[in-house]
C-alpha cells in the first residue's frame, strides 16, 4: 500500500471565511482520488444590446463592417457609468467584443440599438451595471481610453444553456477518523462537509485540492478498515495539469533547480501557486545589492520567467512573483529580496526569442525588453549573461 496523497480535513465556511486558524479536525488519510482535476470550461460569451446607443470611432468602423459582413471584431469595450451630471463613477468591461449587427432604437429613432458579443473578465467589479437615477447612461471607450461613443442602456440577452453535470470526485483507500470514523459507525447520512488536501509523501500539506460534501461511502476494495468516499465539489476543480505538478511536489519542497521546466505553460502556471503556498513564512529579506542570477536555459514562456525567478531569488521551488503586479509586490520586501538588487540573466536569448510574441492576444503577455524595462524602473539591475 502506497502513502497516502491526500488528507480529508472538517471544513467550515464561516470559520474559513472569518480566518480562523486550528479548527479543521483530520478526517481520514486517502491513497487517491479520482474525477478531481479538470480544465476550467472556457469563458462564456454573452449576447448585449447597447441600447440607445451613439456609436463612434472604431465601435462605429466595426458596426460599419458588421452591417457589410454580419460581423466584425471589436477588441476591448469599457462602459463609463455615469451619474446625472455626466460625470464617470465606475467603470464595466468586456473582452474580445465582437459587433453582430444594430437596428433604429424605438424610442428614438436617431439612435440605434447596437448588438454585441463578448466575455467579462474576472477583475470587473460587479456582475452587470448598474446606472444611478436620472442618469444619462454610459460612455464607451476602448483599452486606450479612445472614444467609442455613447449608450443610454445596456441589455444582456440570456440564452438557456445545458450545462453537463460534472462527476463527484471518489476519495479511494481512506482511513477514517474523530468525527467521520464515528459517523460511519453510526450509520448516519450527513457525513458533513470537508476540505481535500494534496500531501506529499511525509504527510506535510503541499496545497489545497477541493471543498464539498460528503454524500455516500462503501468499503474500500484497497485494504481492510479502509472506505471509498464520494465527494460532491462545490469547489472549481483543479486543472490537469496540477496532478503534474503535485507529483513533481510529492517528495516535498524540490531540492534541485528547474524542476518545473519538465511542465508545459499551464503546469508552470499552476507550479507558481504551489510555490507561492509552500513559502517560508517570516524569512528575512537578504541586503540590498545583492546579486542573484537567474538560470534562463527554460525561460519559453511568461510563467517560466516567474518560475525561474523565484528559484534565483528563493532557492528551488521558491516564489517571487506570479505577474508584473505580483512582481511588484515583492519588490517592496518580505518575499525574500528587496531593491536595490542586480540580476545576472543567464541564456537571456531564449527569452528574448519566446517572450510576448502573440500580438492577437486579447492580453499580450509582456515582451523581453519590456520585462527588462520593468525590472530596471523597479531598482533591478539587470545585466545580460
Amino acid at each position: 500500500m502506497g502513502a497516502p496523497k491526500y488528507v480529508l480535513l472538517s471544513y467550515d465556511r464561516e470559520a474559513e471565511f472569518e480566518g480562523e486558524e486550528g479548527y479543521e479536525e483530520t478526517w481520514a488519510f486517502c491513497q487517491d482520488v479520482t474525477d478531481l482535476f479538470a480544465n476550467p470550461p472556457p469563458p462564456v460569451r454573452e449576447t448585449y444590446e447597447l441600447l440607445g446607443c451613439v456609436p463612434e470611432g472604431p465601435l462605429g468602423e466595426a458596426l460599419a463592417h458588421a452591417r457589410a459582413s454580419g460581423s466584425a471584431p471589436l477588441g476591448e469595450l469599457a462602459l463609463e457609468i455615469l451619474d446625472k451630471a455626466g460625470a464617470a463613477v465606475g467603470e464595466w468591461h468586456l473582452e474580445a467584443v465582437r459587433v453582430l449587427g444594430d437596428c433604429p432604437c424605438p424610442r428614438d429613432l436617431t439612435l440605434w440599438d447596437v448588438t454585441i458579443e463578448g466575455t467579462e473578465p474576472d477583475h470587473n467589479p460587479y456582475d452587470y451595471p448598474r446606472c444611478p437615477p436620472l442618469s444619462p447612461g454610459y460612455r464607451l471607450s476602448g483599452p486606450e481610453g479612445g472614444s467609442y461613443g455613447r449608450c443610454r442602456d445596456l441589455a444582456r440577452i440570456r440564452e438557456l444553456r445545458n450545462d453537463p453535470m460534472e462527476p463527484p470526485a471518489r476519495l479511494l483507500g481512506c482511513s477514517p477518523r474523530g468525527a467521520l470514523k464515528a459517523a460511519l459507525d453510526s450509520g448516519e447520512e450527513d457525513l458533513g462537509h470537508a476540505k481535500l488536501q494534496r500531501v506529499d509523501c511525509s504527510g506535510r500539506p503541499v496545497q489545497a485540492a477541493a471543498e464539498g460534501e460528503l454524500r455516500a461511502w462503501i468499503p474500500s476494495a484497497r485494504g481492510p478498515g479502509l472506505v471509498d468516499l464520494t465527494l460532491d465539489m462545490w469547489s472549481e476543480r483543479p486543472p490537469l495539469a496540477a496532478r503534474e505538478v503535485w507529483e513533481l511536489w510529492d517528495e516535498g519542497r524540490p531540492k534541485a533547480p528547474n524542476r518545473w521546466a519538465l511542465c508545459g505553460t499551464e503546469g508552470r502556471r499552476f507550479w507558481l501557486g504551489t510555490a507561492r503556498d509552500n513559502r517560508e513564512q517570516g524569512r528575512p529579506d537578504r541586503s540590498p545589492d545583492t546579486t542573484y542570477h537567474i538560470d534562463g536555459r527554460h525561460i519559453t514562456d511568461l510563467p517560466g520567467f516567474f518560475c525561474a525567478l523565484g528559484e534565483a531569488v528563493n532557492g528551488p521551488g521558491g516564489y517571487f512573483g506570479w505577474g508584473l503586479n505580483a512582481l511588484n509586490d515583492c519588490l517592496r520586501g518580505r518575499w525574500g529580496a528587496a531593491p536595490p538588487l542586480s540580476l545576472v540573466w543567464h541564456d537571456s536569448e531564449v527569452a528574448r526569442r519566446c517572450l510576448g510574441v502573440t500580438p492577437e492576444a486579447v492580453h499580450r503577455p509582456p515582451t523581453f525588453s519590456e520585462l527588462v524595462t520593468f525590472l530596471t524602473e523597479n531598482r533591478v539591475a539587470v545585466r545580460l549573461a
